[in-house]
């Protein structure tokens, strides 16, 4: 036995062990996590032809724009906004307490009009520069309005011609208020008062600096998950996730003893690299994904089972320890790989084909099987290679040969 290359093994495996106690909690809690696992609305939007505006693609992309700035504005932490097909649009809005009012602002046209009083519309939400909700002189929530250089020069000129009479101003067709001008306005600005409370006059706000959506979009499915169901759902798959790694120490603790040990060290490493990659890729994390880090464990041992059972029959044709371990390596290597092809192809297509949580799995999985590859070959082989140098034992079963 030689005492120095032991230690190193151990310091190795000690460090190892060490990083992955470390660094796995911080890692995963770190991740977004879908509406699955932590609770939220799952929302499906589609934009539809009406006489005024016609879909197409230019004003679908417009309108995920601007239903990205009215999430952003409300403050939600991680919602996920994407495009489904020509016309659908998903939104999710992890962890929303009132998903009705919230649903109701992203699907508002939007539409801000200024009308004289004969009903021409002299200005629209374009003219704006920016929306403010305030409380106003008697304390009553108002949503302060400031134009751009070309809105401010109309809407002087809108007060100028109507000192004495009303002006209108409206929000997708329905008067919001309709004051009567007292004397021109040449500043820029102006409010509208009318609203019940500040948050609703913080909604406007946020309705009016988002801008009007081009097209009318309409709510075609609307799913919540409680955060009691999300939690519940997490708990279930770390418990899953648990006893998966602990059966898969068992096999191969049980079948291939040291090998089976040094397998398990390089599982470690594995399960680090593919969360540590999932959060620098800042994917979303989903009762599939999950399901795709599992499967790709089996995958990642599956690759270790094919080169043990190699170097264990080139051990029986009378081969050395190292010399074995070294066939084994390089004729498993190409069965691992032709079944890695396999599942890749797989994943490409579930990755091009599906949607939401499918592409979820496809990610997890696809990754998980390149990673398999690069732990299976290289770390698994340097530990093995390091057990052997330090020349424990000579004797094949402690190797499951």
């Amino acid at each position: 036995m030689r005492v120095g290359n032991v230690v190193k093994f151990l310091i190795v495996v000690a460090v190892i062990v060490l990083g992955f106690s470390y660094s796995i909690s911080p890692l995963t809690a770190s991740i977004k996590q879908g509406l699955d696992l932590q609770g939220g609305t799952h929302v499906v939007l589609e934009a539809v032809d009406t006489p005024e505006a016609k879909v197409d693609e230019d004003a679908v992309r417009r309108v995920v724009k601007i239903i990205e700035k009215r999430v952003n504005e409300i403050g939600l932490t991680e919602p996920i906004i994407q495009r489904q097909g020509e016309r659908r649009i998903i939104v999710e809005l992890p962890g929303i307490k009132e998903p009705e009012k919230a649903i109701e602002m992203l699907g508002k046209t939007a539409l801000l009009e200024f009308q004289d009083e004969s009903g021409n519309t002299v200005m629209t939400g374009k003219d704006l520069k920016d929306a403010k909700a305030e409380m106003g002189q008697n304390k009553n929530s108002v949503v302060a309005l400031e134009f751009s250089d070309q809105g401010g020069k109309l809407f002087a000129d809108l007060t100028t011609k109507n000192v004495g009479k009303h002006i209108s101003i409206l929000l997708d067709k329905q008067v919001l208020t309709s004051p009567v001008v007292n004397e021109p306005i040449p500043n820029g600005k102006a409010v509208i008062t009318g609203s019940r409370s500040i948050e609703e006059a913080q909604n406007l706000a946020i309705l009016l600096r988002s801008g009007s959506l081009p097209v009318k979009v309409d709510v075609l499915e609307m799913r919540t998950v409680g955060p009691t169901l999300g939690q519940d759902s997490k708990e279930k798959s770390e418990k899953a996730f648990s006893i998966g790694i602990a059966l898969i120490v068992i096999f191969m603790l049980g079948f291939y003893r040291l090998s089976g040990f040094v397998a398990t060290i390089a599982l470690l490493v594995y399960v680090l690299l593919l969360v540590g990659s999932l959060k620098m890729l800042q994917a979303t994390m989903t009762l599939p994904g999950i399901a795709g880090i599992i499967l790709s464990m089996g995958v990642a041992v599956d690759a270790n089972v094919l080169i043990f059972e190699r170097f264990k029959e080139e051990f029986r044709s009378g081969k050395t320890l190292r010399a074995a371990l070294d066939a084994g390596f390089s004729r498993a290597f190409n069965t691992i790989l032709d079944s890695n092809v396999s599942i890749m192809i797989t994943a490409t297509v579930l990755f091009f084909l599906g949607t939401g949580p499918i592409k979820g799995f496809a990610i997890t999985l696809g990754l998980g099987v390149i990673l398999s590859m690069f732990t299976a070959i290289t770390v698994s082989r340097y530990l093995l290679r390091m057990l052997m140098q330090a020349n424990v034992t000579k004797n094949g079963k402690y190797f499951g040969a």
